[in-house]
């Protein structure tokens, strides 16, 4: 008889962000595994006894690849208990927990999913930036900035021509690229543009930008970070309200 694992979004960072249900699984759970997003504080929720297993990812270093994580939530289960598989942001938001439970399924094991605060709108907010804003922007899109090597992108890029803002998760390597591709669409080369580093912990920074120059002034920015395209980065000057280690 196998436990339930519970497919947790650990939030984009900052600790109290972290949805009360997911709080009280983190508490409970007999075996943590979790990634490089989640942040370690909440590791410090655990009851004692509690194991963890860290398979973090980072471009080009893989503690271990998507099957073998899946394989490794699977075994967990088989132990029995409360399995946490903590994941920054949302589940669903590429965090592939999709597969995760997928699998799961395919194998009888029972499964629960906790959404988490997506850093697609909570990064920007905490750089103040609305994601949508009443008379400048009515929707928005989130694109992935890393799409798995293939021959030729996945990415729509010619339907992104009238969106009126355009969040990249996990993009910040490919940042050259997608700002060529936006003014190749036809977006203006002085389309407003803000890349938000480790957004919502102490260390944030931001950098606004252009599409013709948000390259170079965001060179030396640490991952993680996300992109925002859109006039709604102008309003940043009226309520950025977070973080004091800023460039703008």
């Amino acid at each position: 008889m196998s436990g339930k694992v519970y497919l947790t979004g650990a939030g984009p960072g900052d600790v109290e962000l972290l949805t009360l249900k997911a709080a009280r699984v983190i508490e409970e759970a007999d075996v943590i595994i979790y990634d490089r997003l989640a942040n370690p504080k909440i590791l410090e929720m655990a009851k004692d006894g509690c194991r963890f297993v860290y398979v973090g990812k980072e471009d080009g270093r893989h503690t271990l690849p998507q099957e073998e994580i899946n394989e490794t939530i699977y075994q967990e289960a088989l132990k029995s208990g409360i399995v946490c598989r903590l994941k920054g942001g949302d589940p669903f938001v590429f965090g592939r927990g999709g597969e995760e439970g997928a699998y799961l399924k395919e194998r009888g094991v029972a499964f629960e999913i906790i959404p988490g605060i997506t850093s697609a709108i909570s990064v920007p907010a905490y750089a103040g930036i609305p994601v949508t804003h009443r008379g400048v922007a009515v929707s928005f899109r989130v694109v992935t900035g890393h799409e798995a090597k293939k021959s030729a992108s996945q990415i729509p890029w010619e339907n992104f021509k009238t969106d009126d803002t355009i969040i990249f998760l996990m993009g910040l390597h490919n940042l050259g690229n997608i700002a060529k591709k936006l003014i190749e669409i036809g977006k203006s080369p002085d389309f407003p543009v803000a890349v938000i580093s480790k957004g919502t912990t102490p260390q944030q920074r931001v950098v606004v930008g252009k599409l013709n120059d948000i390259e170079e002034k965001a060179k030396n920015l640490p991952t993680p970070a996300l992109i925002v395209v859109g006039k709604v980065v102008e309003l940043r000057e009226q309520l950025a309200w977070f973080g004091s280690d800023e460039t703008v």
